[in-house]
């Protein structure tokens, strides 16, 4: 059945992935599998489990990083389509809600906040006030069954679906929801199922329970980076400052004989600033296990048991300004209770778990960094089966260590169907971006701009430049463009909201000159964009994206070296061999797509055992006659 789902003419590898699926989805088992980017991976992974799927009975929950890659699924869905499956894509509440969307403080609430406001304001409807959310109030009252004719004949994706239900004054998170139980294919972003409190939620829409479920992660090399993340947790000085602001609100209060809350923020606050002028370096530092507790116990008086009971009334009092919040219609926030739910987390990690740090980049911060991406994992091994799917995911053995996959899961690497010869990949020997070696001869940024302004004047085709960092880029990008006239520039920004990057994306794509694209290696333009044909036929990697070492990531490195083996490998080569492929992967999407990558780094015969790059004797005579 799988087969016939399929709605292309099937490329080579193509049926090989689809069967994996469709085995997977069957005997229940884990798969990890690796397939060149531009191959075909979402509409192969849909027609393999919906093909097994319509024989077990059981459902697809299609986890996704970027909004990019859930609205593919919906294009692929409706492509297989015929009416024969149903999918819902949703997304959380702050980018569907209509009245997040319009509400400068709604829209920063944690998904735990906005479900609480959700909440009340939708039982204020209940009882008759249809003013507390007009549209769930509409929702309520109208009939939706031409809202499931639109849904099962256009999968709209969430965006689409957004904008119809506002024009109908309709609520989209809430409908959506309501067509979630009758899905065969339920697109969603990670969050909703790595974070706990989100995953509840989604099986009970969903009307079934985690081993119901075959979960599809895309573009997984994320995943263990996400994870980490996810589990861990800062407290930093503006959350210090906006608890004294909390306070002085709703006044202050003692938590132990002689000690008020305003005295546990000054003293926590002190502590912050005393561990930056101790430990930090550079933009982080390790800090001893027991520092935070000790200087608390030590500025109260306090026993390790008396600790914990200040902190269990930090907590109350968190409750009541939560609670004060919300019945004056605003976000049940309270800063003061994330001081307390912070402390007491730091106070209960595992040593060999978590690394505890101090941090400053604009703000100073208290940081429980967690480097076993395996423990937000967990719920996966309760699902039916497992597809984890991306291009660049080897070495696969240490993609599933690094997330806890048990030894037994299915790893297959499936070669591109590409041509060879449509992309070349040359370095040059004569730069890098290694640190000491810049600081030895700062020489070398003006020749690696030199390169780069050389390539674009030499051979004018549409050409993304991939840095290592933001700031390599602000250092080489000003020479570049300096050197060059007329030619359309665009440049991603740290803090670049998704549709200003999108407008910079059609922008470059639509150039009526060859076009220019500053980024960073492993930023949004690197992964999930397509850039078919001639919208880019160049790409220079200006530097090797090693990570930069930062005490996190020596932790990092060290828990891996201890976990595993080798943490070189898998905290260092694995995640920078990953981001090199994915900024090349964006050449080539087709057997027709040709393209160049020029690598400014001599450090890339270290990964040449995957690259296969070339020296080159001279990047513009190279460039020139690679096109002909």
């Amino acid at each position: 059945m799988s087969g016939e789902l399929f709605p292309y003419t099937p490329r080579e590898g193509q049926r090989r992935l689809v069967d994996l699926v469709g085995s997977a989805c069957s005997i229940r088992s884990h798969l990890i599998v690796e397939s060149g980017t531009g191959t075909g991976k979402t509409v192969c992974a849909l027609c393999g489990a919906l093909g097994s799927q319509g024989r077990q009975g059981s459902k697809l929950l299609y986890l996704t990083r970027t909004n990019s890659q859930q609205r593919q699924v919906m294009f692929e869905l409706r492509r297989i389509g015929g009416g024969r499956f149903f999918g819902v894509a949703i997304q959380g509440r702050r980018n569907t809600c209509p009245l997040a969307v319009a509400d400068e403080e709604l829209v920063g609430g944690s998904p735990e906040e906005l479900s609480k406001v959700c909440s009340e304001r939708k039982a204020r409807v209940l009882k008759g006030d249809e003013e507390a959310c007009p549209y769930f109030a509409t929702t309520m009252a109208v009939d939706l069954q031409t809202v499931t004719k639109y849904m099962r004949r256009e999968l709209p994706t969430a965006e689409e679906f957004s904008a119809y239900c506002r024009d109908l004054r309709l609520c989209p998170y809430e409908t959506a929801k309501m067509h979630v139980p009758a899905a065969d294919v339920v697109a969603a972003p990670y969050i909703m199922f790595f974070d706990g409190f989100i995953r509840h939620n989604l099986l009970d829409w969903m009307g079934c329970t985690s081993s119901d479920l075959n979960v599809l992660v895309d573009e997984a090399h994320n995943l263990p980076s996400y994870a980490r993340e996810l589990r861990s947790s800062r407290l930093s000085e503006i959350t210090l400052k906006l608890a004294h602001t909390e306070i002085d609100e709703f006044g202050d209060s003692e938590i132990a004989e002689g000690i008020s809350l305003r005295d546990l923020v000054a003293i926590l606050q002190n502590t912050l600033d005393r561990a930056v002028e101790e430990y930090l370096i550079d933009e982080d530092g390790v800090i001893p296990q027991t520092l935070l507790e000790e200087e608390l116990m030590f500025a109260t008086g306090a026993t390790s048991h008396r600790l914990k009971g200040m902190l269990s009334q930090a907590m109350n009092y968190g409750e009541m300004v939560r609670d004060a919040r919300r019945a004056a219609g605003r976000l049940p926030r309270s800063f003061v209770h994330r001081i307390a739910n912070f402390l007491i987390f730091w106070h209960t990690l595992e040593e060999g778990e978590y690394v505890k740090l101090i941090v400053k980049s604009d703000v100073s911060a208290f940081e429980a960094y967690c480097l076993d991406a395996s423990l937000a994992c967990k719920p996966l091994h309760e699902c039916r089966s497992t597809i984890h799917m991306s291009g660049t995911l080897r070495p696969l053995e240490d993609y599933a260590a690094s997330i806890g996959l048990p030894r037994e899961t299915v790893m297959e690497s499936i070669p591109s169907p590409f041509p060879a010869e449509n992309r070349l990949v040359v370095y040059a020997d004569d730069v890098t971006t290694k640190y000491e070696d810049i600081e030895r001869d700062p020489s070398i940024i003006g020749r690696i701009s030199d390169h780069i302004a050389n390539l674009l004047k030499g051979c004018p085709k549409n050409t993304i430049i991939f840095y290592p960092s933001y700031a390599t880029m602000d250092r080489i990008c000003g020479l570049v463009d300096c050197a060059l006239d007329g030619r359309s520039i665009y440049r991603e920004e740290r803090s670049m909201g998704q549709p200003e990057l999108m407008d910079i994306v059609k922008g470059f794509k639509g150039s009526s000159s060859a076009a220019i694209m500053h980024a960073v290696a492993g930023g949004r333009i690197s992964e999930g964009i397509d850039f078919p044909g001639d919208e880019m036929e160049m790409v220079i990697i200006a530097g090797i994206p090693y990570p930069k070492p930062t005490a996190r990531h020596r932790a990092l490195q060290y828990f891996c070296e201890i976990r595993y083996g080798d943490g070189w490998a898998q905290a260092v080569k694995a995640p920078t061999t990953r981001k090199l492929l994915q900024s090349m992967g964006r050449l080539i999407r087709s057997e027709t797509d040709r393209g160049l990558a020029i690598v400014l780094d001599r450090r890339v015969v270290h990964f040449n055992d995957v690259l296969s790059a070339r020296r080159s004797n001279g990047l513009v005579e190279d460039a020139l006659e690679f096109f002909g």
